[in-house]
């Protein structure tokens, strides 16, 4: 289990879901006797086996969101307890939150409180307590065994990016080379050629191997696939490092994910940015069905008033529609109430000598195109958007995202601004609820677009989405 990240994560999510089920018990046992005196007893009004259920599920989704990754054998303790800190937290403010949210009143604050420091001093206690176990079992039964397929400068680089880990429990057997000659060779940090494929038998017989290292080309080793079916009989782990330039490259784009997968039949290696979030992107998309469409029908009322003000103020349609660039450049039809008159596009060249934003983008603080009032007014409090809720349900847009351009904007950009095309774009977006929004560059949109992107989480569109709600009352818009 100590190699498997994945399997560790969720023993230990487990873990802390079970330990902090077994503080609430406790600390509403302890309030219910005697022990705190004049604050002890709790009324009976309130459903403390419902809140013991939604104190399961908090914890355990949002224990496995606020995490950082680690390794026990780091000596990491003050990034455990930074971690639940911020668990504990946070899933104490989103458990008061649903209890107001579900009208679950008269709960006892003070087994609230109780409940949170006593459940973060557990679970900080049950990390510390692991982190020691760890670093109690250091005796030679503990260690991880590595023999090394190959001695050029993959291996060497491995060797000593080992000897650089005070902590680790890896010990290097030493190298196997193709060639006799090799044979007795230092490699780096005392580790030596101590034999040739020829003599792999004899090795994983008579030592203690758990896993094995191909760090040389498998084109390089004659029968390579029997060598490897025959390792495979041994039950011994097998870790085939990249070539050099792949390998380089992983190790410079920590932040892309990488996984073999299969394409049609064949094992690829696939290299992706959103590997590590595919069920975070998956909780964005659950997001976006559901507000978009409990958005559409709140604000039908105001659809309906809207749609009578524009036929009543201009000629013309109520709906504009736009073509935009979307995932990777995929075109498709932007849905807004029109707010410009009839033949706005065409009138965009002759004001371009009026356009104040820098790049492709066409922004004029008093547009003449603008309807009077009520294409103002729309622009202002962002109403104008509502419709762009059908393009999230229709599945080409999301709520939280970069702003989909348009295409004449899109030929303009720079090679490394095309990235922002890389995730579904937005109705609302990290620039949107900036204080002076209408006044920032280019350049500044484009970073911070790059930003959301680097930093994405479900948390970030959140907080996007509460701090929209007082942008648009404010009517920053334009």
């Amino acid at each position: 289990m100590r190699n498997n990240d994945g399997m560790a994560r969720r023993i230990e999510l487990l873990s802390d879901t079970l330990l902090t089920a077994l503080v609430f018990l406790g600390v509403y046992a302890v309030k219910q006797s005697e022990l705190l005196g004049p604050y002890a007893g709790l009324i009976t009004t309130p459903d403390y086996f419902s809140l013991l259920l939604m104190i399961i599920v908090i914890w355990y989704v949002t224990m496995g969101f606020i995490h950082v990754r680690y390794r026990y054998a780091s000596k990491m303790a003050g990034v455990m307890v930074m971690e639940v800190f911020k668990g504990v937290t946070a899933s104490t403010v989103i458990l008061v939150l649903g209890m107001y949210i579900f009208k679950i009143v008269d709960v006892s604050r003070l087994l609230i409180f109780l409940f949170y420091g006593v459940d973060l001093i557990v679970l900080i206690a049950a990390r510390l307590i692991m982190q020691k176990l760890v670093f109690s079992k250091r005796s030679d039964y503990f260690n991880r065994y590595i023999l090394i397929l190959g001695s050029r400068a993959t291996a060497r680089e491995l060797i000593e990016l080992v000897h650089r880990q005070p902590d680790t429990d890896i010990k290097i057997i030493g190298c196997i080379e193709i060639e006799r000659e090799d044979v007795g060779k230092t490699v780096s940090g005392g580790v030596q050629v101590i034999g040739t494929m020829e003599d792999l038998r004899e090795i994983l017989v008579n030592q203690v191997i758990d896993e094995i290292l191909i760090t040389m080309s498998l084109n390089e080793i004659e029968n390579s696939e029997w060598y490897l079916s025959f390792i495979n009989t041994f039950g011994v782990t097998v870790r085939i490092i990249p070539y050099w330039y792949i390998r380089k490259f992983m190790s410079k784009h920590a932040s892309d994910g990488f996984e073999i997968e299969n394409f049609l039949s064949e094992p690829a290696l696939t290299i992706s940015r959103g590997q590590e979030k595919k069920d975070a992107l998956l909780i964005k998309s659950i997001m976006d069905y559901v507000l978009a469409i409990l958005v559409l029908v709140v604000t039908s009322p105001v659809v309906v008033v809207i749609f009578f003000l524009i036929k009543i103020f201009s000629p013309g349609p109520v709906f504009y529609k736009q073509i935009r660039c979307g995932l990777y450049g995929r075109k498709f039809p932007l849905f807004k109430f029109r707010t410009m008159i009839p033949g706005a596009e065409e009138m965009q060249d002759s004001l371009s000598a009026y356009n104040e934003a820098s790049g492709p983008v066409f922004k004029i603080k008093k547009d003449p195109r603008i309807i009077p009032y009520v294409g103002t007014l729309l622009r202002k409090v962002s109403l104008d958007e509502i419709p762009q809720f059908l393009n999230v349900i229709r599945g080409e847009m999301s709520v939280v995202g970069p702003r989909p351009p348009i295409p004449s904007e899109v030929e303009k950009y720079e090679l490394w601004q095309r990235r922002r095309l890389s995730m579904k774009p937005g109705i609302t977006c990290l620039w949107q609820i900036q204080p002076g929004r209408n006044d920032i560059s280019f350049e500044q949109w484009m970073d911070m677009d790059m930003n959301y992107i680097d930093h994405w989480s479900v948390w970030l569109d959140i907080y996007i989405i509460l701090k929209t709600i007082p942008a648009i009352i404010s009517g920053r818009g334009r």
